[in-house]
């Protein structure tokens, strides 16, 4: 399984095998349009910050923090 965190304004992608899964947090959403939703690849290579997608995200790393999770 692959989780999210962010650190500092970094996103980080850790892989986690077997038992080793830590709690986190799910984030539903429904999805917008295709030009405004962040990819796997806007994520890892940090690139154009500028769309919507990226509030949602957002939300998901502060609620996470708020109920006392790392990773998301």
């Amino acid at each position: 399984m692959r989780l999210l965190n962010k650190v500092g304004n970094v996103f980080c992608l850790t892989e986690f095998h077997d038992d080793t899964v830590p709690p986190y947090a799910i984030l539903s959403y429904t999805w917008g349009a295709d030009d405004t939703e962040v990819t796997f690849e806007d994520l890892i290579g940090g690139t154009d910050e500028s769309k919507g997608g990226y509030a949602k995200i957002d939300f998901c790393v502060k609620q996470a923090a708020r109920d006392g999770l790392q990773y998301f």
